[in-house]
């Protein structure tokens, strides 16, 4: 029998409470999560975060971060299965960290799965190139590992595509040969400090190289063609003319496309069901709690990032009433 919906597990977090009276996300989430590794034999680790559902959330907190690694010491200790399955639910963060995330993972496991039961993106992403198997359902999505820049100016703070900054700079080494375009041009490459081409090159080239070593080292393993499999899937990956946004969404049946190893979430049902309760009951989580991101595996060990909420008062103006005028005095 398919296990419940994102209302369903709404309403059975209504009726399950803890002592305070608050709904028990915890022991709910974690009770399907152990379901979860006992269907599969699998040692399983939840990695997700609050960035799908808007709010003011610390983009430092819900990024792929050199903390994590902390995190996930914390959850892998007492695992000893040598295959993992983590669920990841992230925007992605930095490639640097990321690096360190997998250099541990794969130092503690032999067999990685990566499930998306929503949205991997960037070096999430670059994360499940590290794996040796990605899960996705029909409705999940990752996204291209091309770097990106956060930088300020008289425009404002934005985050830019190294590979958008490379493109603008030779375009404007062309039409800056005609005086009369420089003026235009000026005030956007002033924001752009000296070492700022270099950097781009070199981000881009660190996503590409890592993409492609980890491809070829452990998803491509058994591919007779897997140096020129993972350098052309790499560069796919972190082509932003390819797609045009950061943002953008590669389904499935793209990532299968692209040659990336890809299974169905819908080809075992009960895993299916198992692993949308769990994503279902940390989205309510993040609704109903101060966390912000969850690393956390299925005995229970957890890692919580918690982001405090702040209270403001208003006050709120009192009308004091005058006391009732005093009756005049009787005329005598």
């Amino acid at each position: 029998m398919p296990l419940p919906t994102w209302g369903e597990i709404l309403k059975e977090l209504s009726n399950r409470r803890t002592e305070q009276g608050r709904p028990d996300y915890d022991a709910v989430r974690r009770g399907y999560l152990t379901e979860l590794a006992a269907h599969t034999g699998r040692d399983t680790i939840l990695y997700a975060t609050k960035w799908t559902q808007g709010g003011d959330v610390d983009p430092g907190k819900i990024s792929i971060t050199e903390e994590d690694v902390q995190g996930l010491m914390e959850v892998v200790k007492g695992l000893k299965s040598g295959r993992l399955d983590i669920i990841v639910h992230s925007p992605g963060g930095s490639p640097e960290a990321t690096e360190a995330v997998v250099a541990y993972l794969r130092s503690r496991f032999e067999h990685i799965r990566v499930i998306v039961p929503q949205v991997a993106m960037s070096a999430a992403t670059l994360l499940a190139c590290a794996s040796d198997e990605i899960v996705m359902g029909a409705h999940s999505s990752l996204g291209p590992i091309d770097p990106q820049f956060i930088l300020g100016g008289q425009f404002g703070v934005q985050a830019v595509p190294a590979q958008a900054i490379l493109d603008q700079f030779e375009r404007a080494k062309e039409e800056c040969k005609d005086p009369k375009l420089l003026g235009a041009w000026l005030p956007m490459l002033n924001q752009y400090g000296p070492a700022l081409l270099m950097q781009c090159e070199n981000a881009l080239a660190l996503a590409e190289n890592l993409a492609c070593e980890w491809l070829e080292t452990w998803m491509l393993k058994t591919n007779p063609e897997r140096s020129t499999k993972a350098r052309e899937i790499a560069r796919t990956l972190k082509d932003h003319k390819e797609f045009k946004s950061h943002a953008r969404h590669i389904s499935r049946e793209k990532a299968k496309k692209m040659g990336l190893v890809v299974s169905d979430l819908e080809s075992d049902q009960r895993q299916q069901d198992l692993v949308l309760s769990v994503f279902h009951t940390t989205t309510q989580t993040f609704d109903g709690t101060p966390a912000v991101k969850l690393i956390e595996n299925h005995l229970g060990r957890a890692f919580i990032k918690i982001q405090q909420q702040v209270a403001f008062q208003i006050p709120i103006p009192v009308v004091v009433e005058p006391p009732p005028a005093a009756p005049p005095p009787d005329a005598e």
